[in-house]
């Protein structure tokens, strides 16, 4: 599989952006109608003067302010994925990447759309697969411990040192190589679902442990 174009990423950014944009009018559209129903169920019981007037439009300026300031989407934190939903996994992998893309050096935002859209393709498959099979736990393994070690680990590295060779490695080059693993692996897992055959995806773990061994000492 190759990588997404620079037309899906561009694609994919509008429409989440577009999908953000949908959230915040709904909450502050069902905020707005509960302040007036409350106005006018207040109204019956006494009248609102213009002092009641002035609250009730002071109450629907600090909602609007409110929920167009919030984010339309809860965050997500790396502690959170490893108790996510398995169906629900990809989605909460993606929001937390997206929420990283500002602290990644420009290539490994590029692996980071490339995982997302591959993201996007695994989450189908996982709706009939069962938390607990193998093949479960294997895709667990890669969102929710791998993939944030790999990140988190990286952005421990003050900012200065990320371009200096540390150990024999720059951690520029070595978070741009894991997520390059990552995203090959993603993509072998979506294919191998896509065939049925779940216990090629076992045989991933011996690699990826080795591999992220060395993820797991970026900070370090």
């Amino acid at each position: 599989m190759t990588g997404p174009t620079l037309g899906q990423r561009l694609s994919k950014r509008i429409r989440n952006y577009r999908q953000s944009v949908v959230r915040k009018v709904r909450r502050i559209a069902v905020a707005a109608l509960a302040i007036v129903a409350g106005a006018i169920i207040w109204g019956f019981i006494t009248p609102l003067g213009g002092n009641g007037l002035l609250i009730v439009i002071g109450l629907l300026i600090l909602s609007t302010a409110t929920f167009a300031t919030l984010p339309a989407v809860r965050r997500v934190k790396p502690e959170t994925l490893a108790k996510a939903d398995l169906k629900a996994l990809p989605l909460q992998t993606e929001i937390w990447l997206d929420s990283q893309r500002k602290a990644l050096p420009a290539p490994a935002v590029r692996l980071i759309d490339s995982i997302t859209v591959r993201l996007e393709t695994l989450t189908p498959q996982l709706q009939t697969l069962e938390q607990n099979e193998p093949a479960a736990q294997e895709i667990r393994r890669l969102l929710s411990d791998h993939l944030p070690q790999l990140v988190t680990g990286y952005q421990s590295i003050p900012e200065t040192l990320r371009r200096q060779e540390r150990n024999g490695r720059v951690p520029d080059t070595q978070l741009v190589e894991g997520l390059e693993v990552i995203d090959r692996e993603i993509g072998s897992m979506t294919e191998s679902l896509a065939t049925g055959d779940l216990d090629k995806l076992s045989t991933h773990n011996r690699f990826l442990e080795l591999k992220y061994r060395e993820a797991k000492e970026l900070g370090n």
